[in-house]
């Protein structure tokens, strides 16, 4: 099989890096009808659209494996990388896949959907939610409340959508069949197109009186607030699942997930650079001359710091395992301090006088740096 070539997933959909999943599938649903080979006898370029889409379908419609592509690019699900490469002869594997297909072809194609897959349950959709947390937060782990809004099963009816008491009975609508069918002609011929009954939602059942809190849809707005544990040594960016705590199912199906997504603060003093901090400590002229001792922040309070004569600016001075714990093991980074001489300023002309008594009293081997920089020009322009 010809290998697709690997344009970004999110351009070849049309749709923004951060997408919902319906967008995703909408789009989807759009370049398929549009490229699909039934529709296009004998174009190349439009079957190639459609494998095109359909891998990128594949990859961003499953969390998983969207988080990997946002990470790691295409090369995540190469097959010679061990990734389970995409193969466009498998299309029964893809399971909403499928189903997309199954309601344009009327279930010609692949695992296309029948009345049985239609009312099968069906996990609901995942849900985001952004969190930020400090940098301490991330070094000790957290425990903090979300708050949101989600649908879930009504409680009133079960999720049936049925009065308490009333009976169900067969969709006036499908008869049934939880489907509904239309023909359409076309240049290119007479099409079927199948779709899922918007009366039943594919189950071929209605009650006979709907109920009173959902309005017979079995499903209800409800406000979540949910204790949540962020482990110590979480970087930026990453997430935190919540298994069930996503939207309700379809025909009885699990709920989906909740997906936290950690973002740090930027911090005052430190800089996170993998798990080690970084901070730049100011120290004075004198200290940095003779030595001496000097209190550092870290991410557990103060600390006292030995500075040994004659440091220079820019010297960095390591904290063994004053930085973040690593997530997925054990210990922790380091803090890298990194010390900056100021150079006193406004000085008055006593203070002056006895600097430029210093100066000259200095000798060759108190600057040494100095000598070896002018002995290089020396040599480099001698004549």
């Amino acid at each position: 099989m010809r290998k697709l070539s690997k344009r970004d997933y999110y351009e070849i959909l049309g749709v923004e890096k951060g997408a919902s999943q319906d967008e995703i599938k909408k789009a989807y649903r759009k370049l398929a009808m549009k490229h699909h080979p039934d529709r296009n006898a004998g174009n190349s370029e439009a079957e190639e659209k459609f494998k095109e889409a359909s891998e990128a379908y594949q990859i961003l419609s499953d969390p998983e494996k969207r988080s990997k592509y946002d990470r790691f690019g295409s090369s995540a699900f190469d097959g010679n990388a061990g990734g389970g490469g995409f193969n466009y002869n498998n299309f029964g594997d893809f399971g909403d896949l499928g189903d997309i297909f199954g309601s344009f072809f009327g279930g010609g194609f692949g695992g296309g959907r029948n009345s049985r897959s239609r009312s099968r349950a069906r996990k609901g959709s995942d849900l985001r939610y952004n969190m930020e947390i400090t940098l301490e937060e991330s070094a000790e782990g957290v425990e903090k409340e979300v708050s949101y809004t989600r649908e879930a099963k009504c409680s009133t009816c079960n999720g049936t959508g049925a009065e308490p008491g009333s009976k169900m009975k067969t969709c006036p609508k499908c008869n049934g069949t939880g489907e509904i069918k239309q023909i359409s002609r076309s240049l290119f011929g007479q099409f079927e197109n199948i779709e899922e009954c918007d009366n039943c939602n594919g189950t071929g059942k209605v009650p006979e009186k709907k109920c009173h809190t959902c309005g017979g849809t079995g499903v209800v707005k409800e406000k979540v607030k949910k204790k949540v544990k962020i482990p110590a040594g979480i970087e930026s960016g990453q997430r935190v699942r919540v298994s069930g705590f996503g939207e309700v199912g379809e025909n009885g199906g699990p709920y989906g997930d909740l997906y936290i997504y950690v973002f740090i603060k930027e911090h005052e003093i430190f800089e996170r650079v993998d798990n080690n901090i970084v901070c730049e400590m100011p120290i004075s002229f004198t200290t940095a001359t003779l030595g001496g001792e000097i209190e550092v922040p870290t991410l557990t309070g103060t600390i006292k710091m030995k500075i040994p004569s004659g440091t220079q600016t820019g010297k960095v001075f390591r904290l063994r395992e004053k930085g973040i714990p690593y997530i997925r093991g054990y210990g922790k980074g380091d803090e890298m301090v990194k010390v900056i001489v100021e150079i006193p300023t406004n000085l008055s002309e006593k203070q002056k006088d006895l600097l430029k008594e210093f100066d000259s009293a200095l000798h060759e081997k108190n600057n040494s740096m100095a000598k070896s920089f002018f002995d290089k020009i020396a040599k480099k322009f001698k004549k």
